[in-house]
């Protein structure tokens, strides 16, 4: 993965009509690869890989669940090089009616959540239409927005804009923002577009 600290806003986009699993290509504010992303199909533990281009040459992130099947799912965010990056864990009961994440450490201590925007708004588009589109917060425990992970209107194309300009500081590893992103457009992402 291709991030640099000037950049703070990032898109991502899903092929569209792939068979089996799924590639994302994430883009830099310029128009750059950051991020080539390969989710693969047929697995009864969720695999993603982040590459830090298309030839698929250099592993640069693996997100990975847990276990097969769990209500409250977790994934873990692993760098190749270093290990453990952090984990996220679905909050099973509530994210049937509005989406929730916890955002765990390298030792699986909460540091924030995720959150889907509105209740309302949840509800609409798991009831009536999934072509409202998706929005997400990124919330330190503290209260503190982070991460604003927001799906743009295309019915051709699954597109999330990432916008950390609310961390300038990087309080949230860039890693674990990307890895989120990601997760929701692989897991989320099938209700919503």
């Amino acid at each position: 993965m291709n991030l640099t600290p000037q950049c703070v806003k990032y898109e991502l986009h899903r092929q569209f009509a792939k068979l089996v699993g799924a590639n994302f290509r994430i883009y830099d504010d310029h128009g750059g690869l950051a991020a080539f992303v390969n989710q693969k199909g047929f697995r009864l533990k969720e695999d993603i890989r982040v590459y830090t281009d298309e030839t698929k040459s250099q592993e640069s992130l693996i997100i990975q669940a847990r276990q097969i099947l769990d209500f409250a799912a977790a994934y873990d965010v692993i760098d190749p090089q270093t290990g453990k990056v952090g984990a996220f864990r679905r909050k099973g009961w509530t994210s049937i009616v509005r989406d929730e994440w916890e955002v765990l450490g390298v030792n699986d201590e909460v540091l924030g959540k995720i959150i889907e925007d509105s209740m309302m708004m949840a509800m609409l588009r798991r009831y009536l239409s999934n072509w409202i589109p998706q929005n997400f917060d990124v919330i330190m425990y503290d209260g503190r927005r982070v991460v604003d992970i927001r799906q743009q209107f295309n019915p051709f194309l699954y597109k999330l804009t990432i916008d950390f300009s609310d961390d300038p500081n990087g309080d949230l590893d860039r890693r674990m923002g990307m890895a989120a992103a990601i997760l929701l457009t692989a897991i989320e992402g099938r209700q919503g577009g």
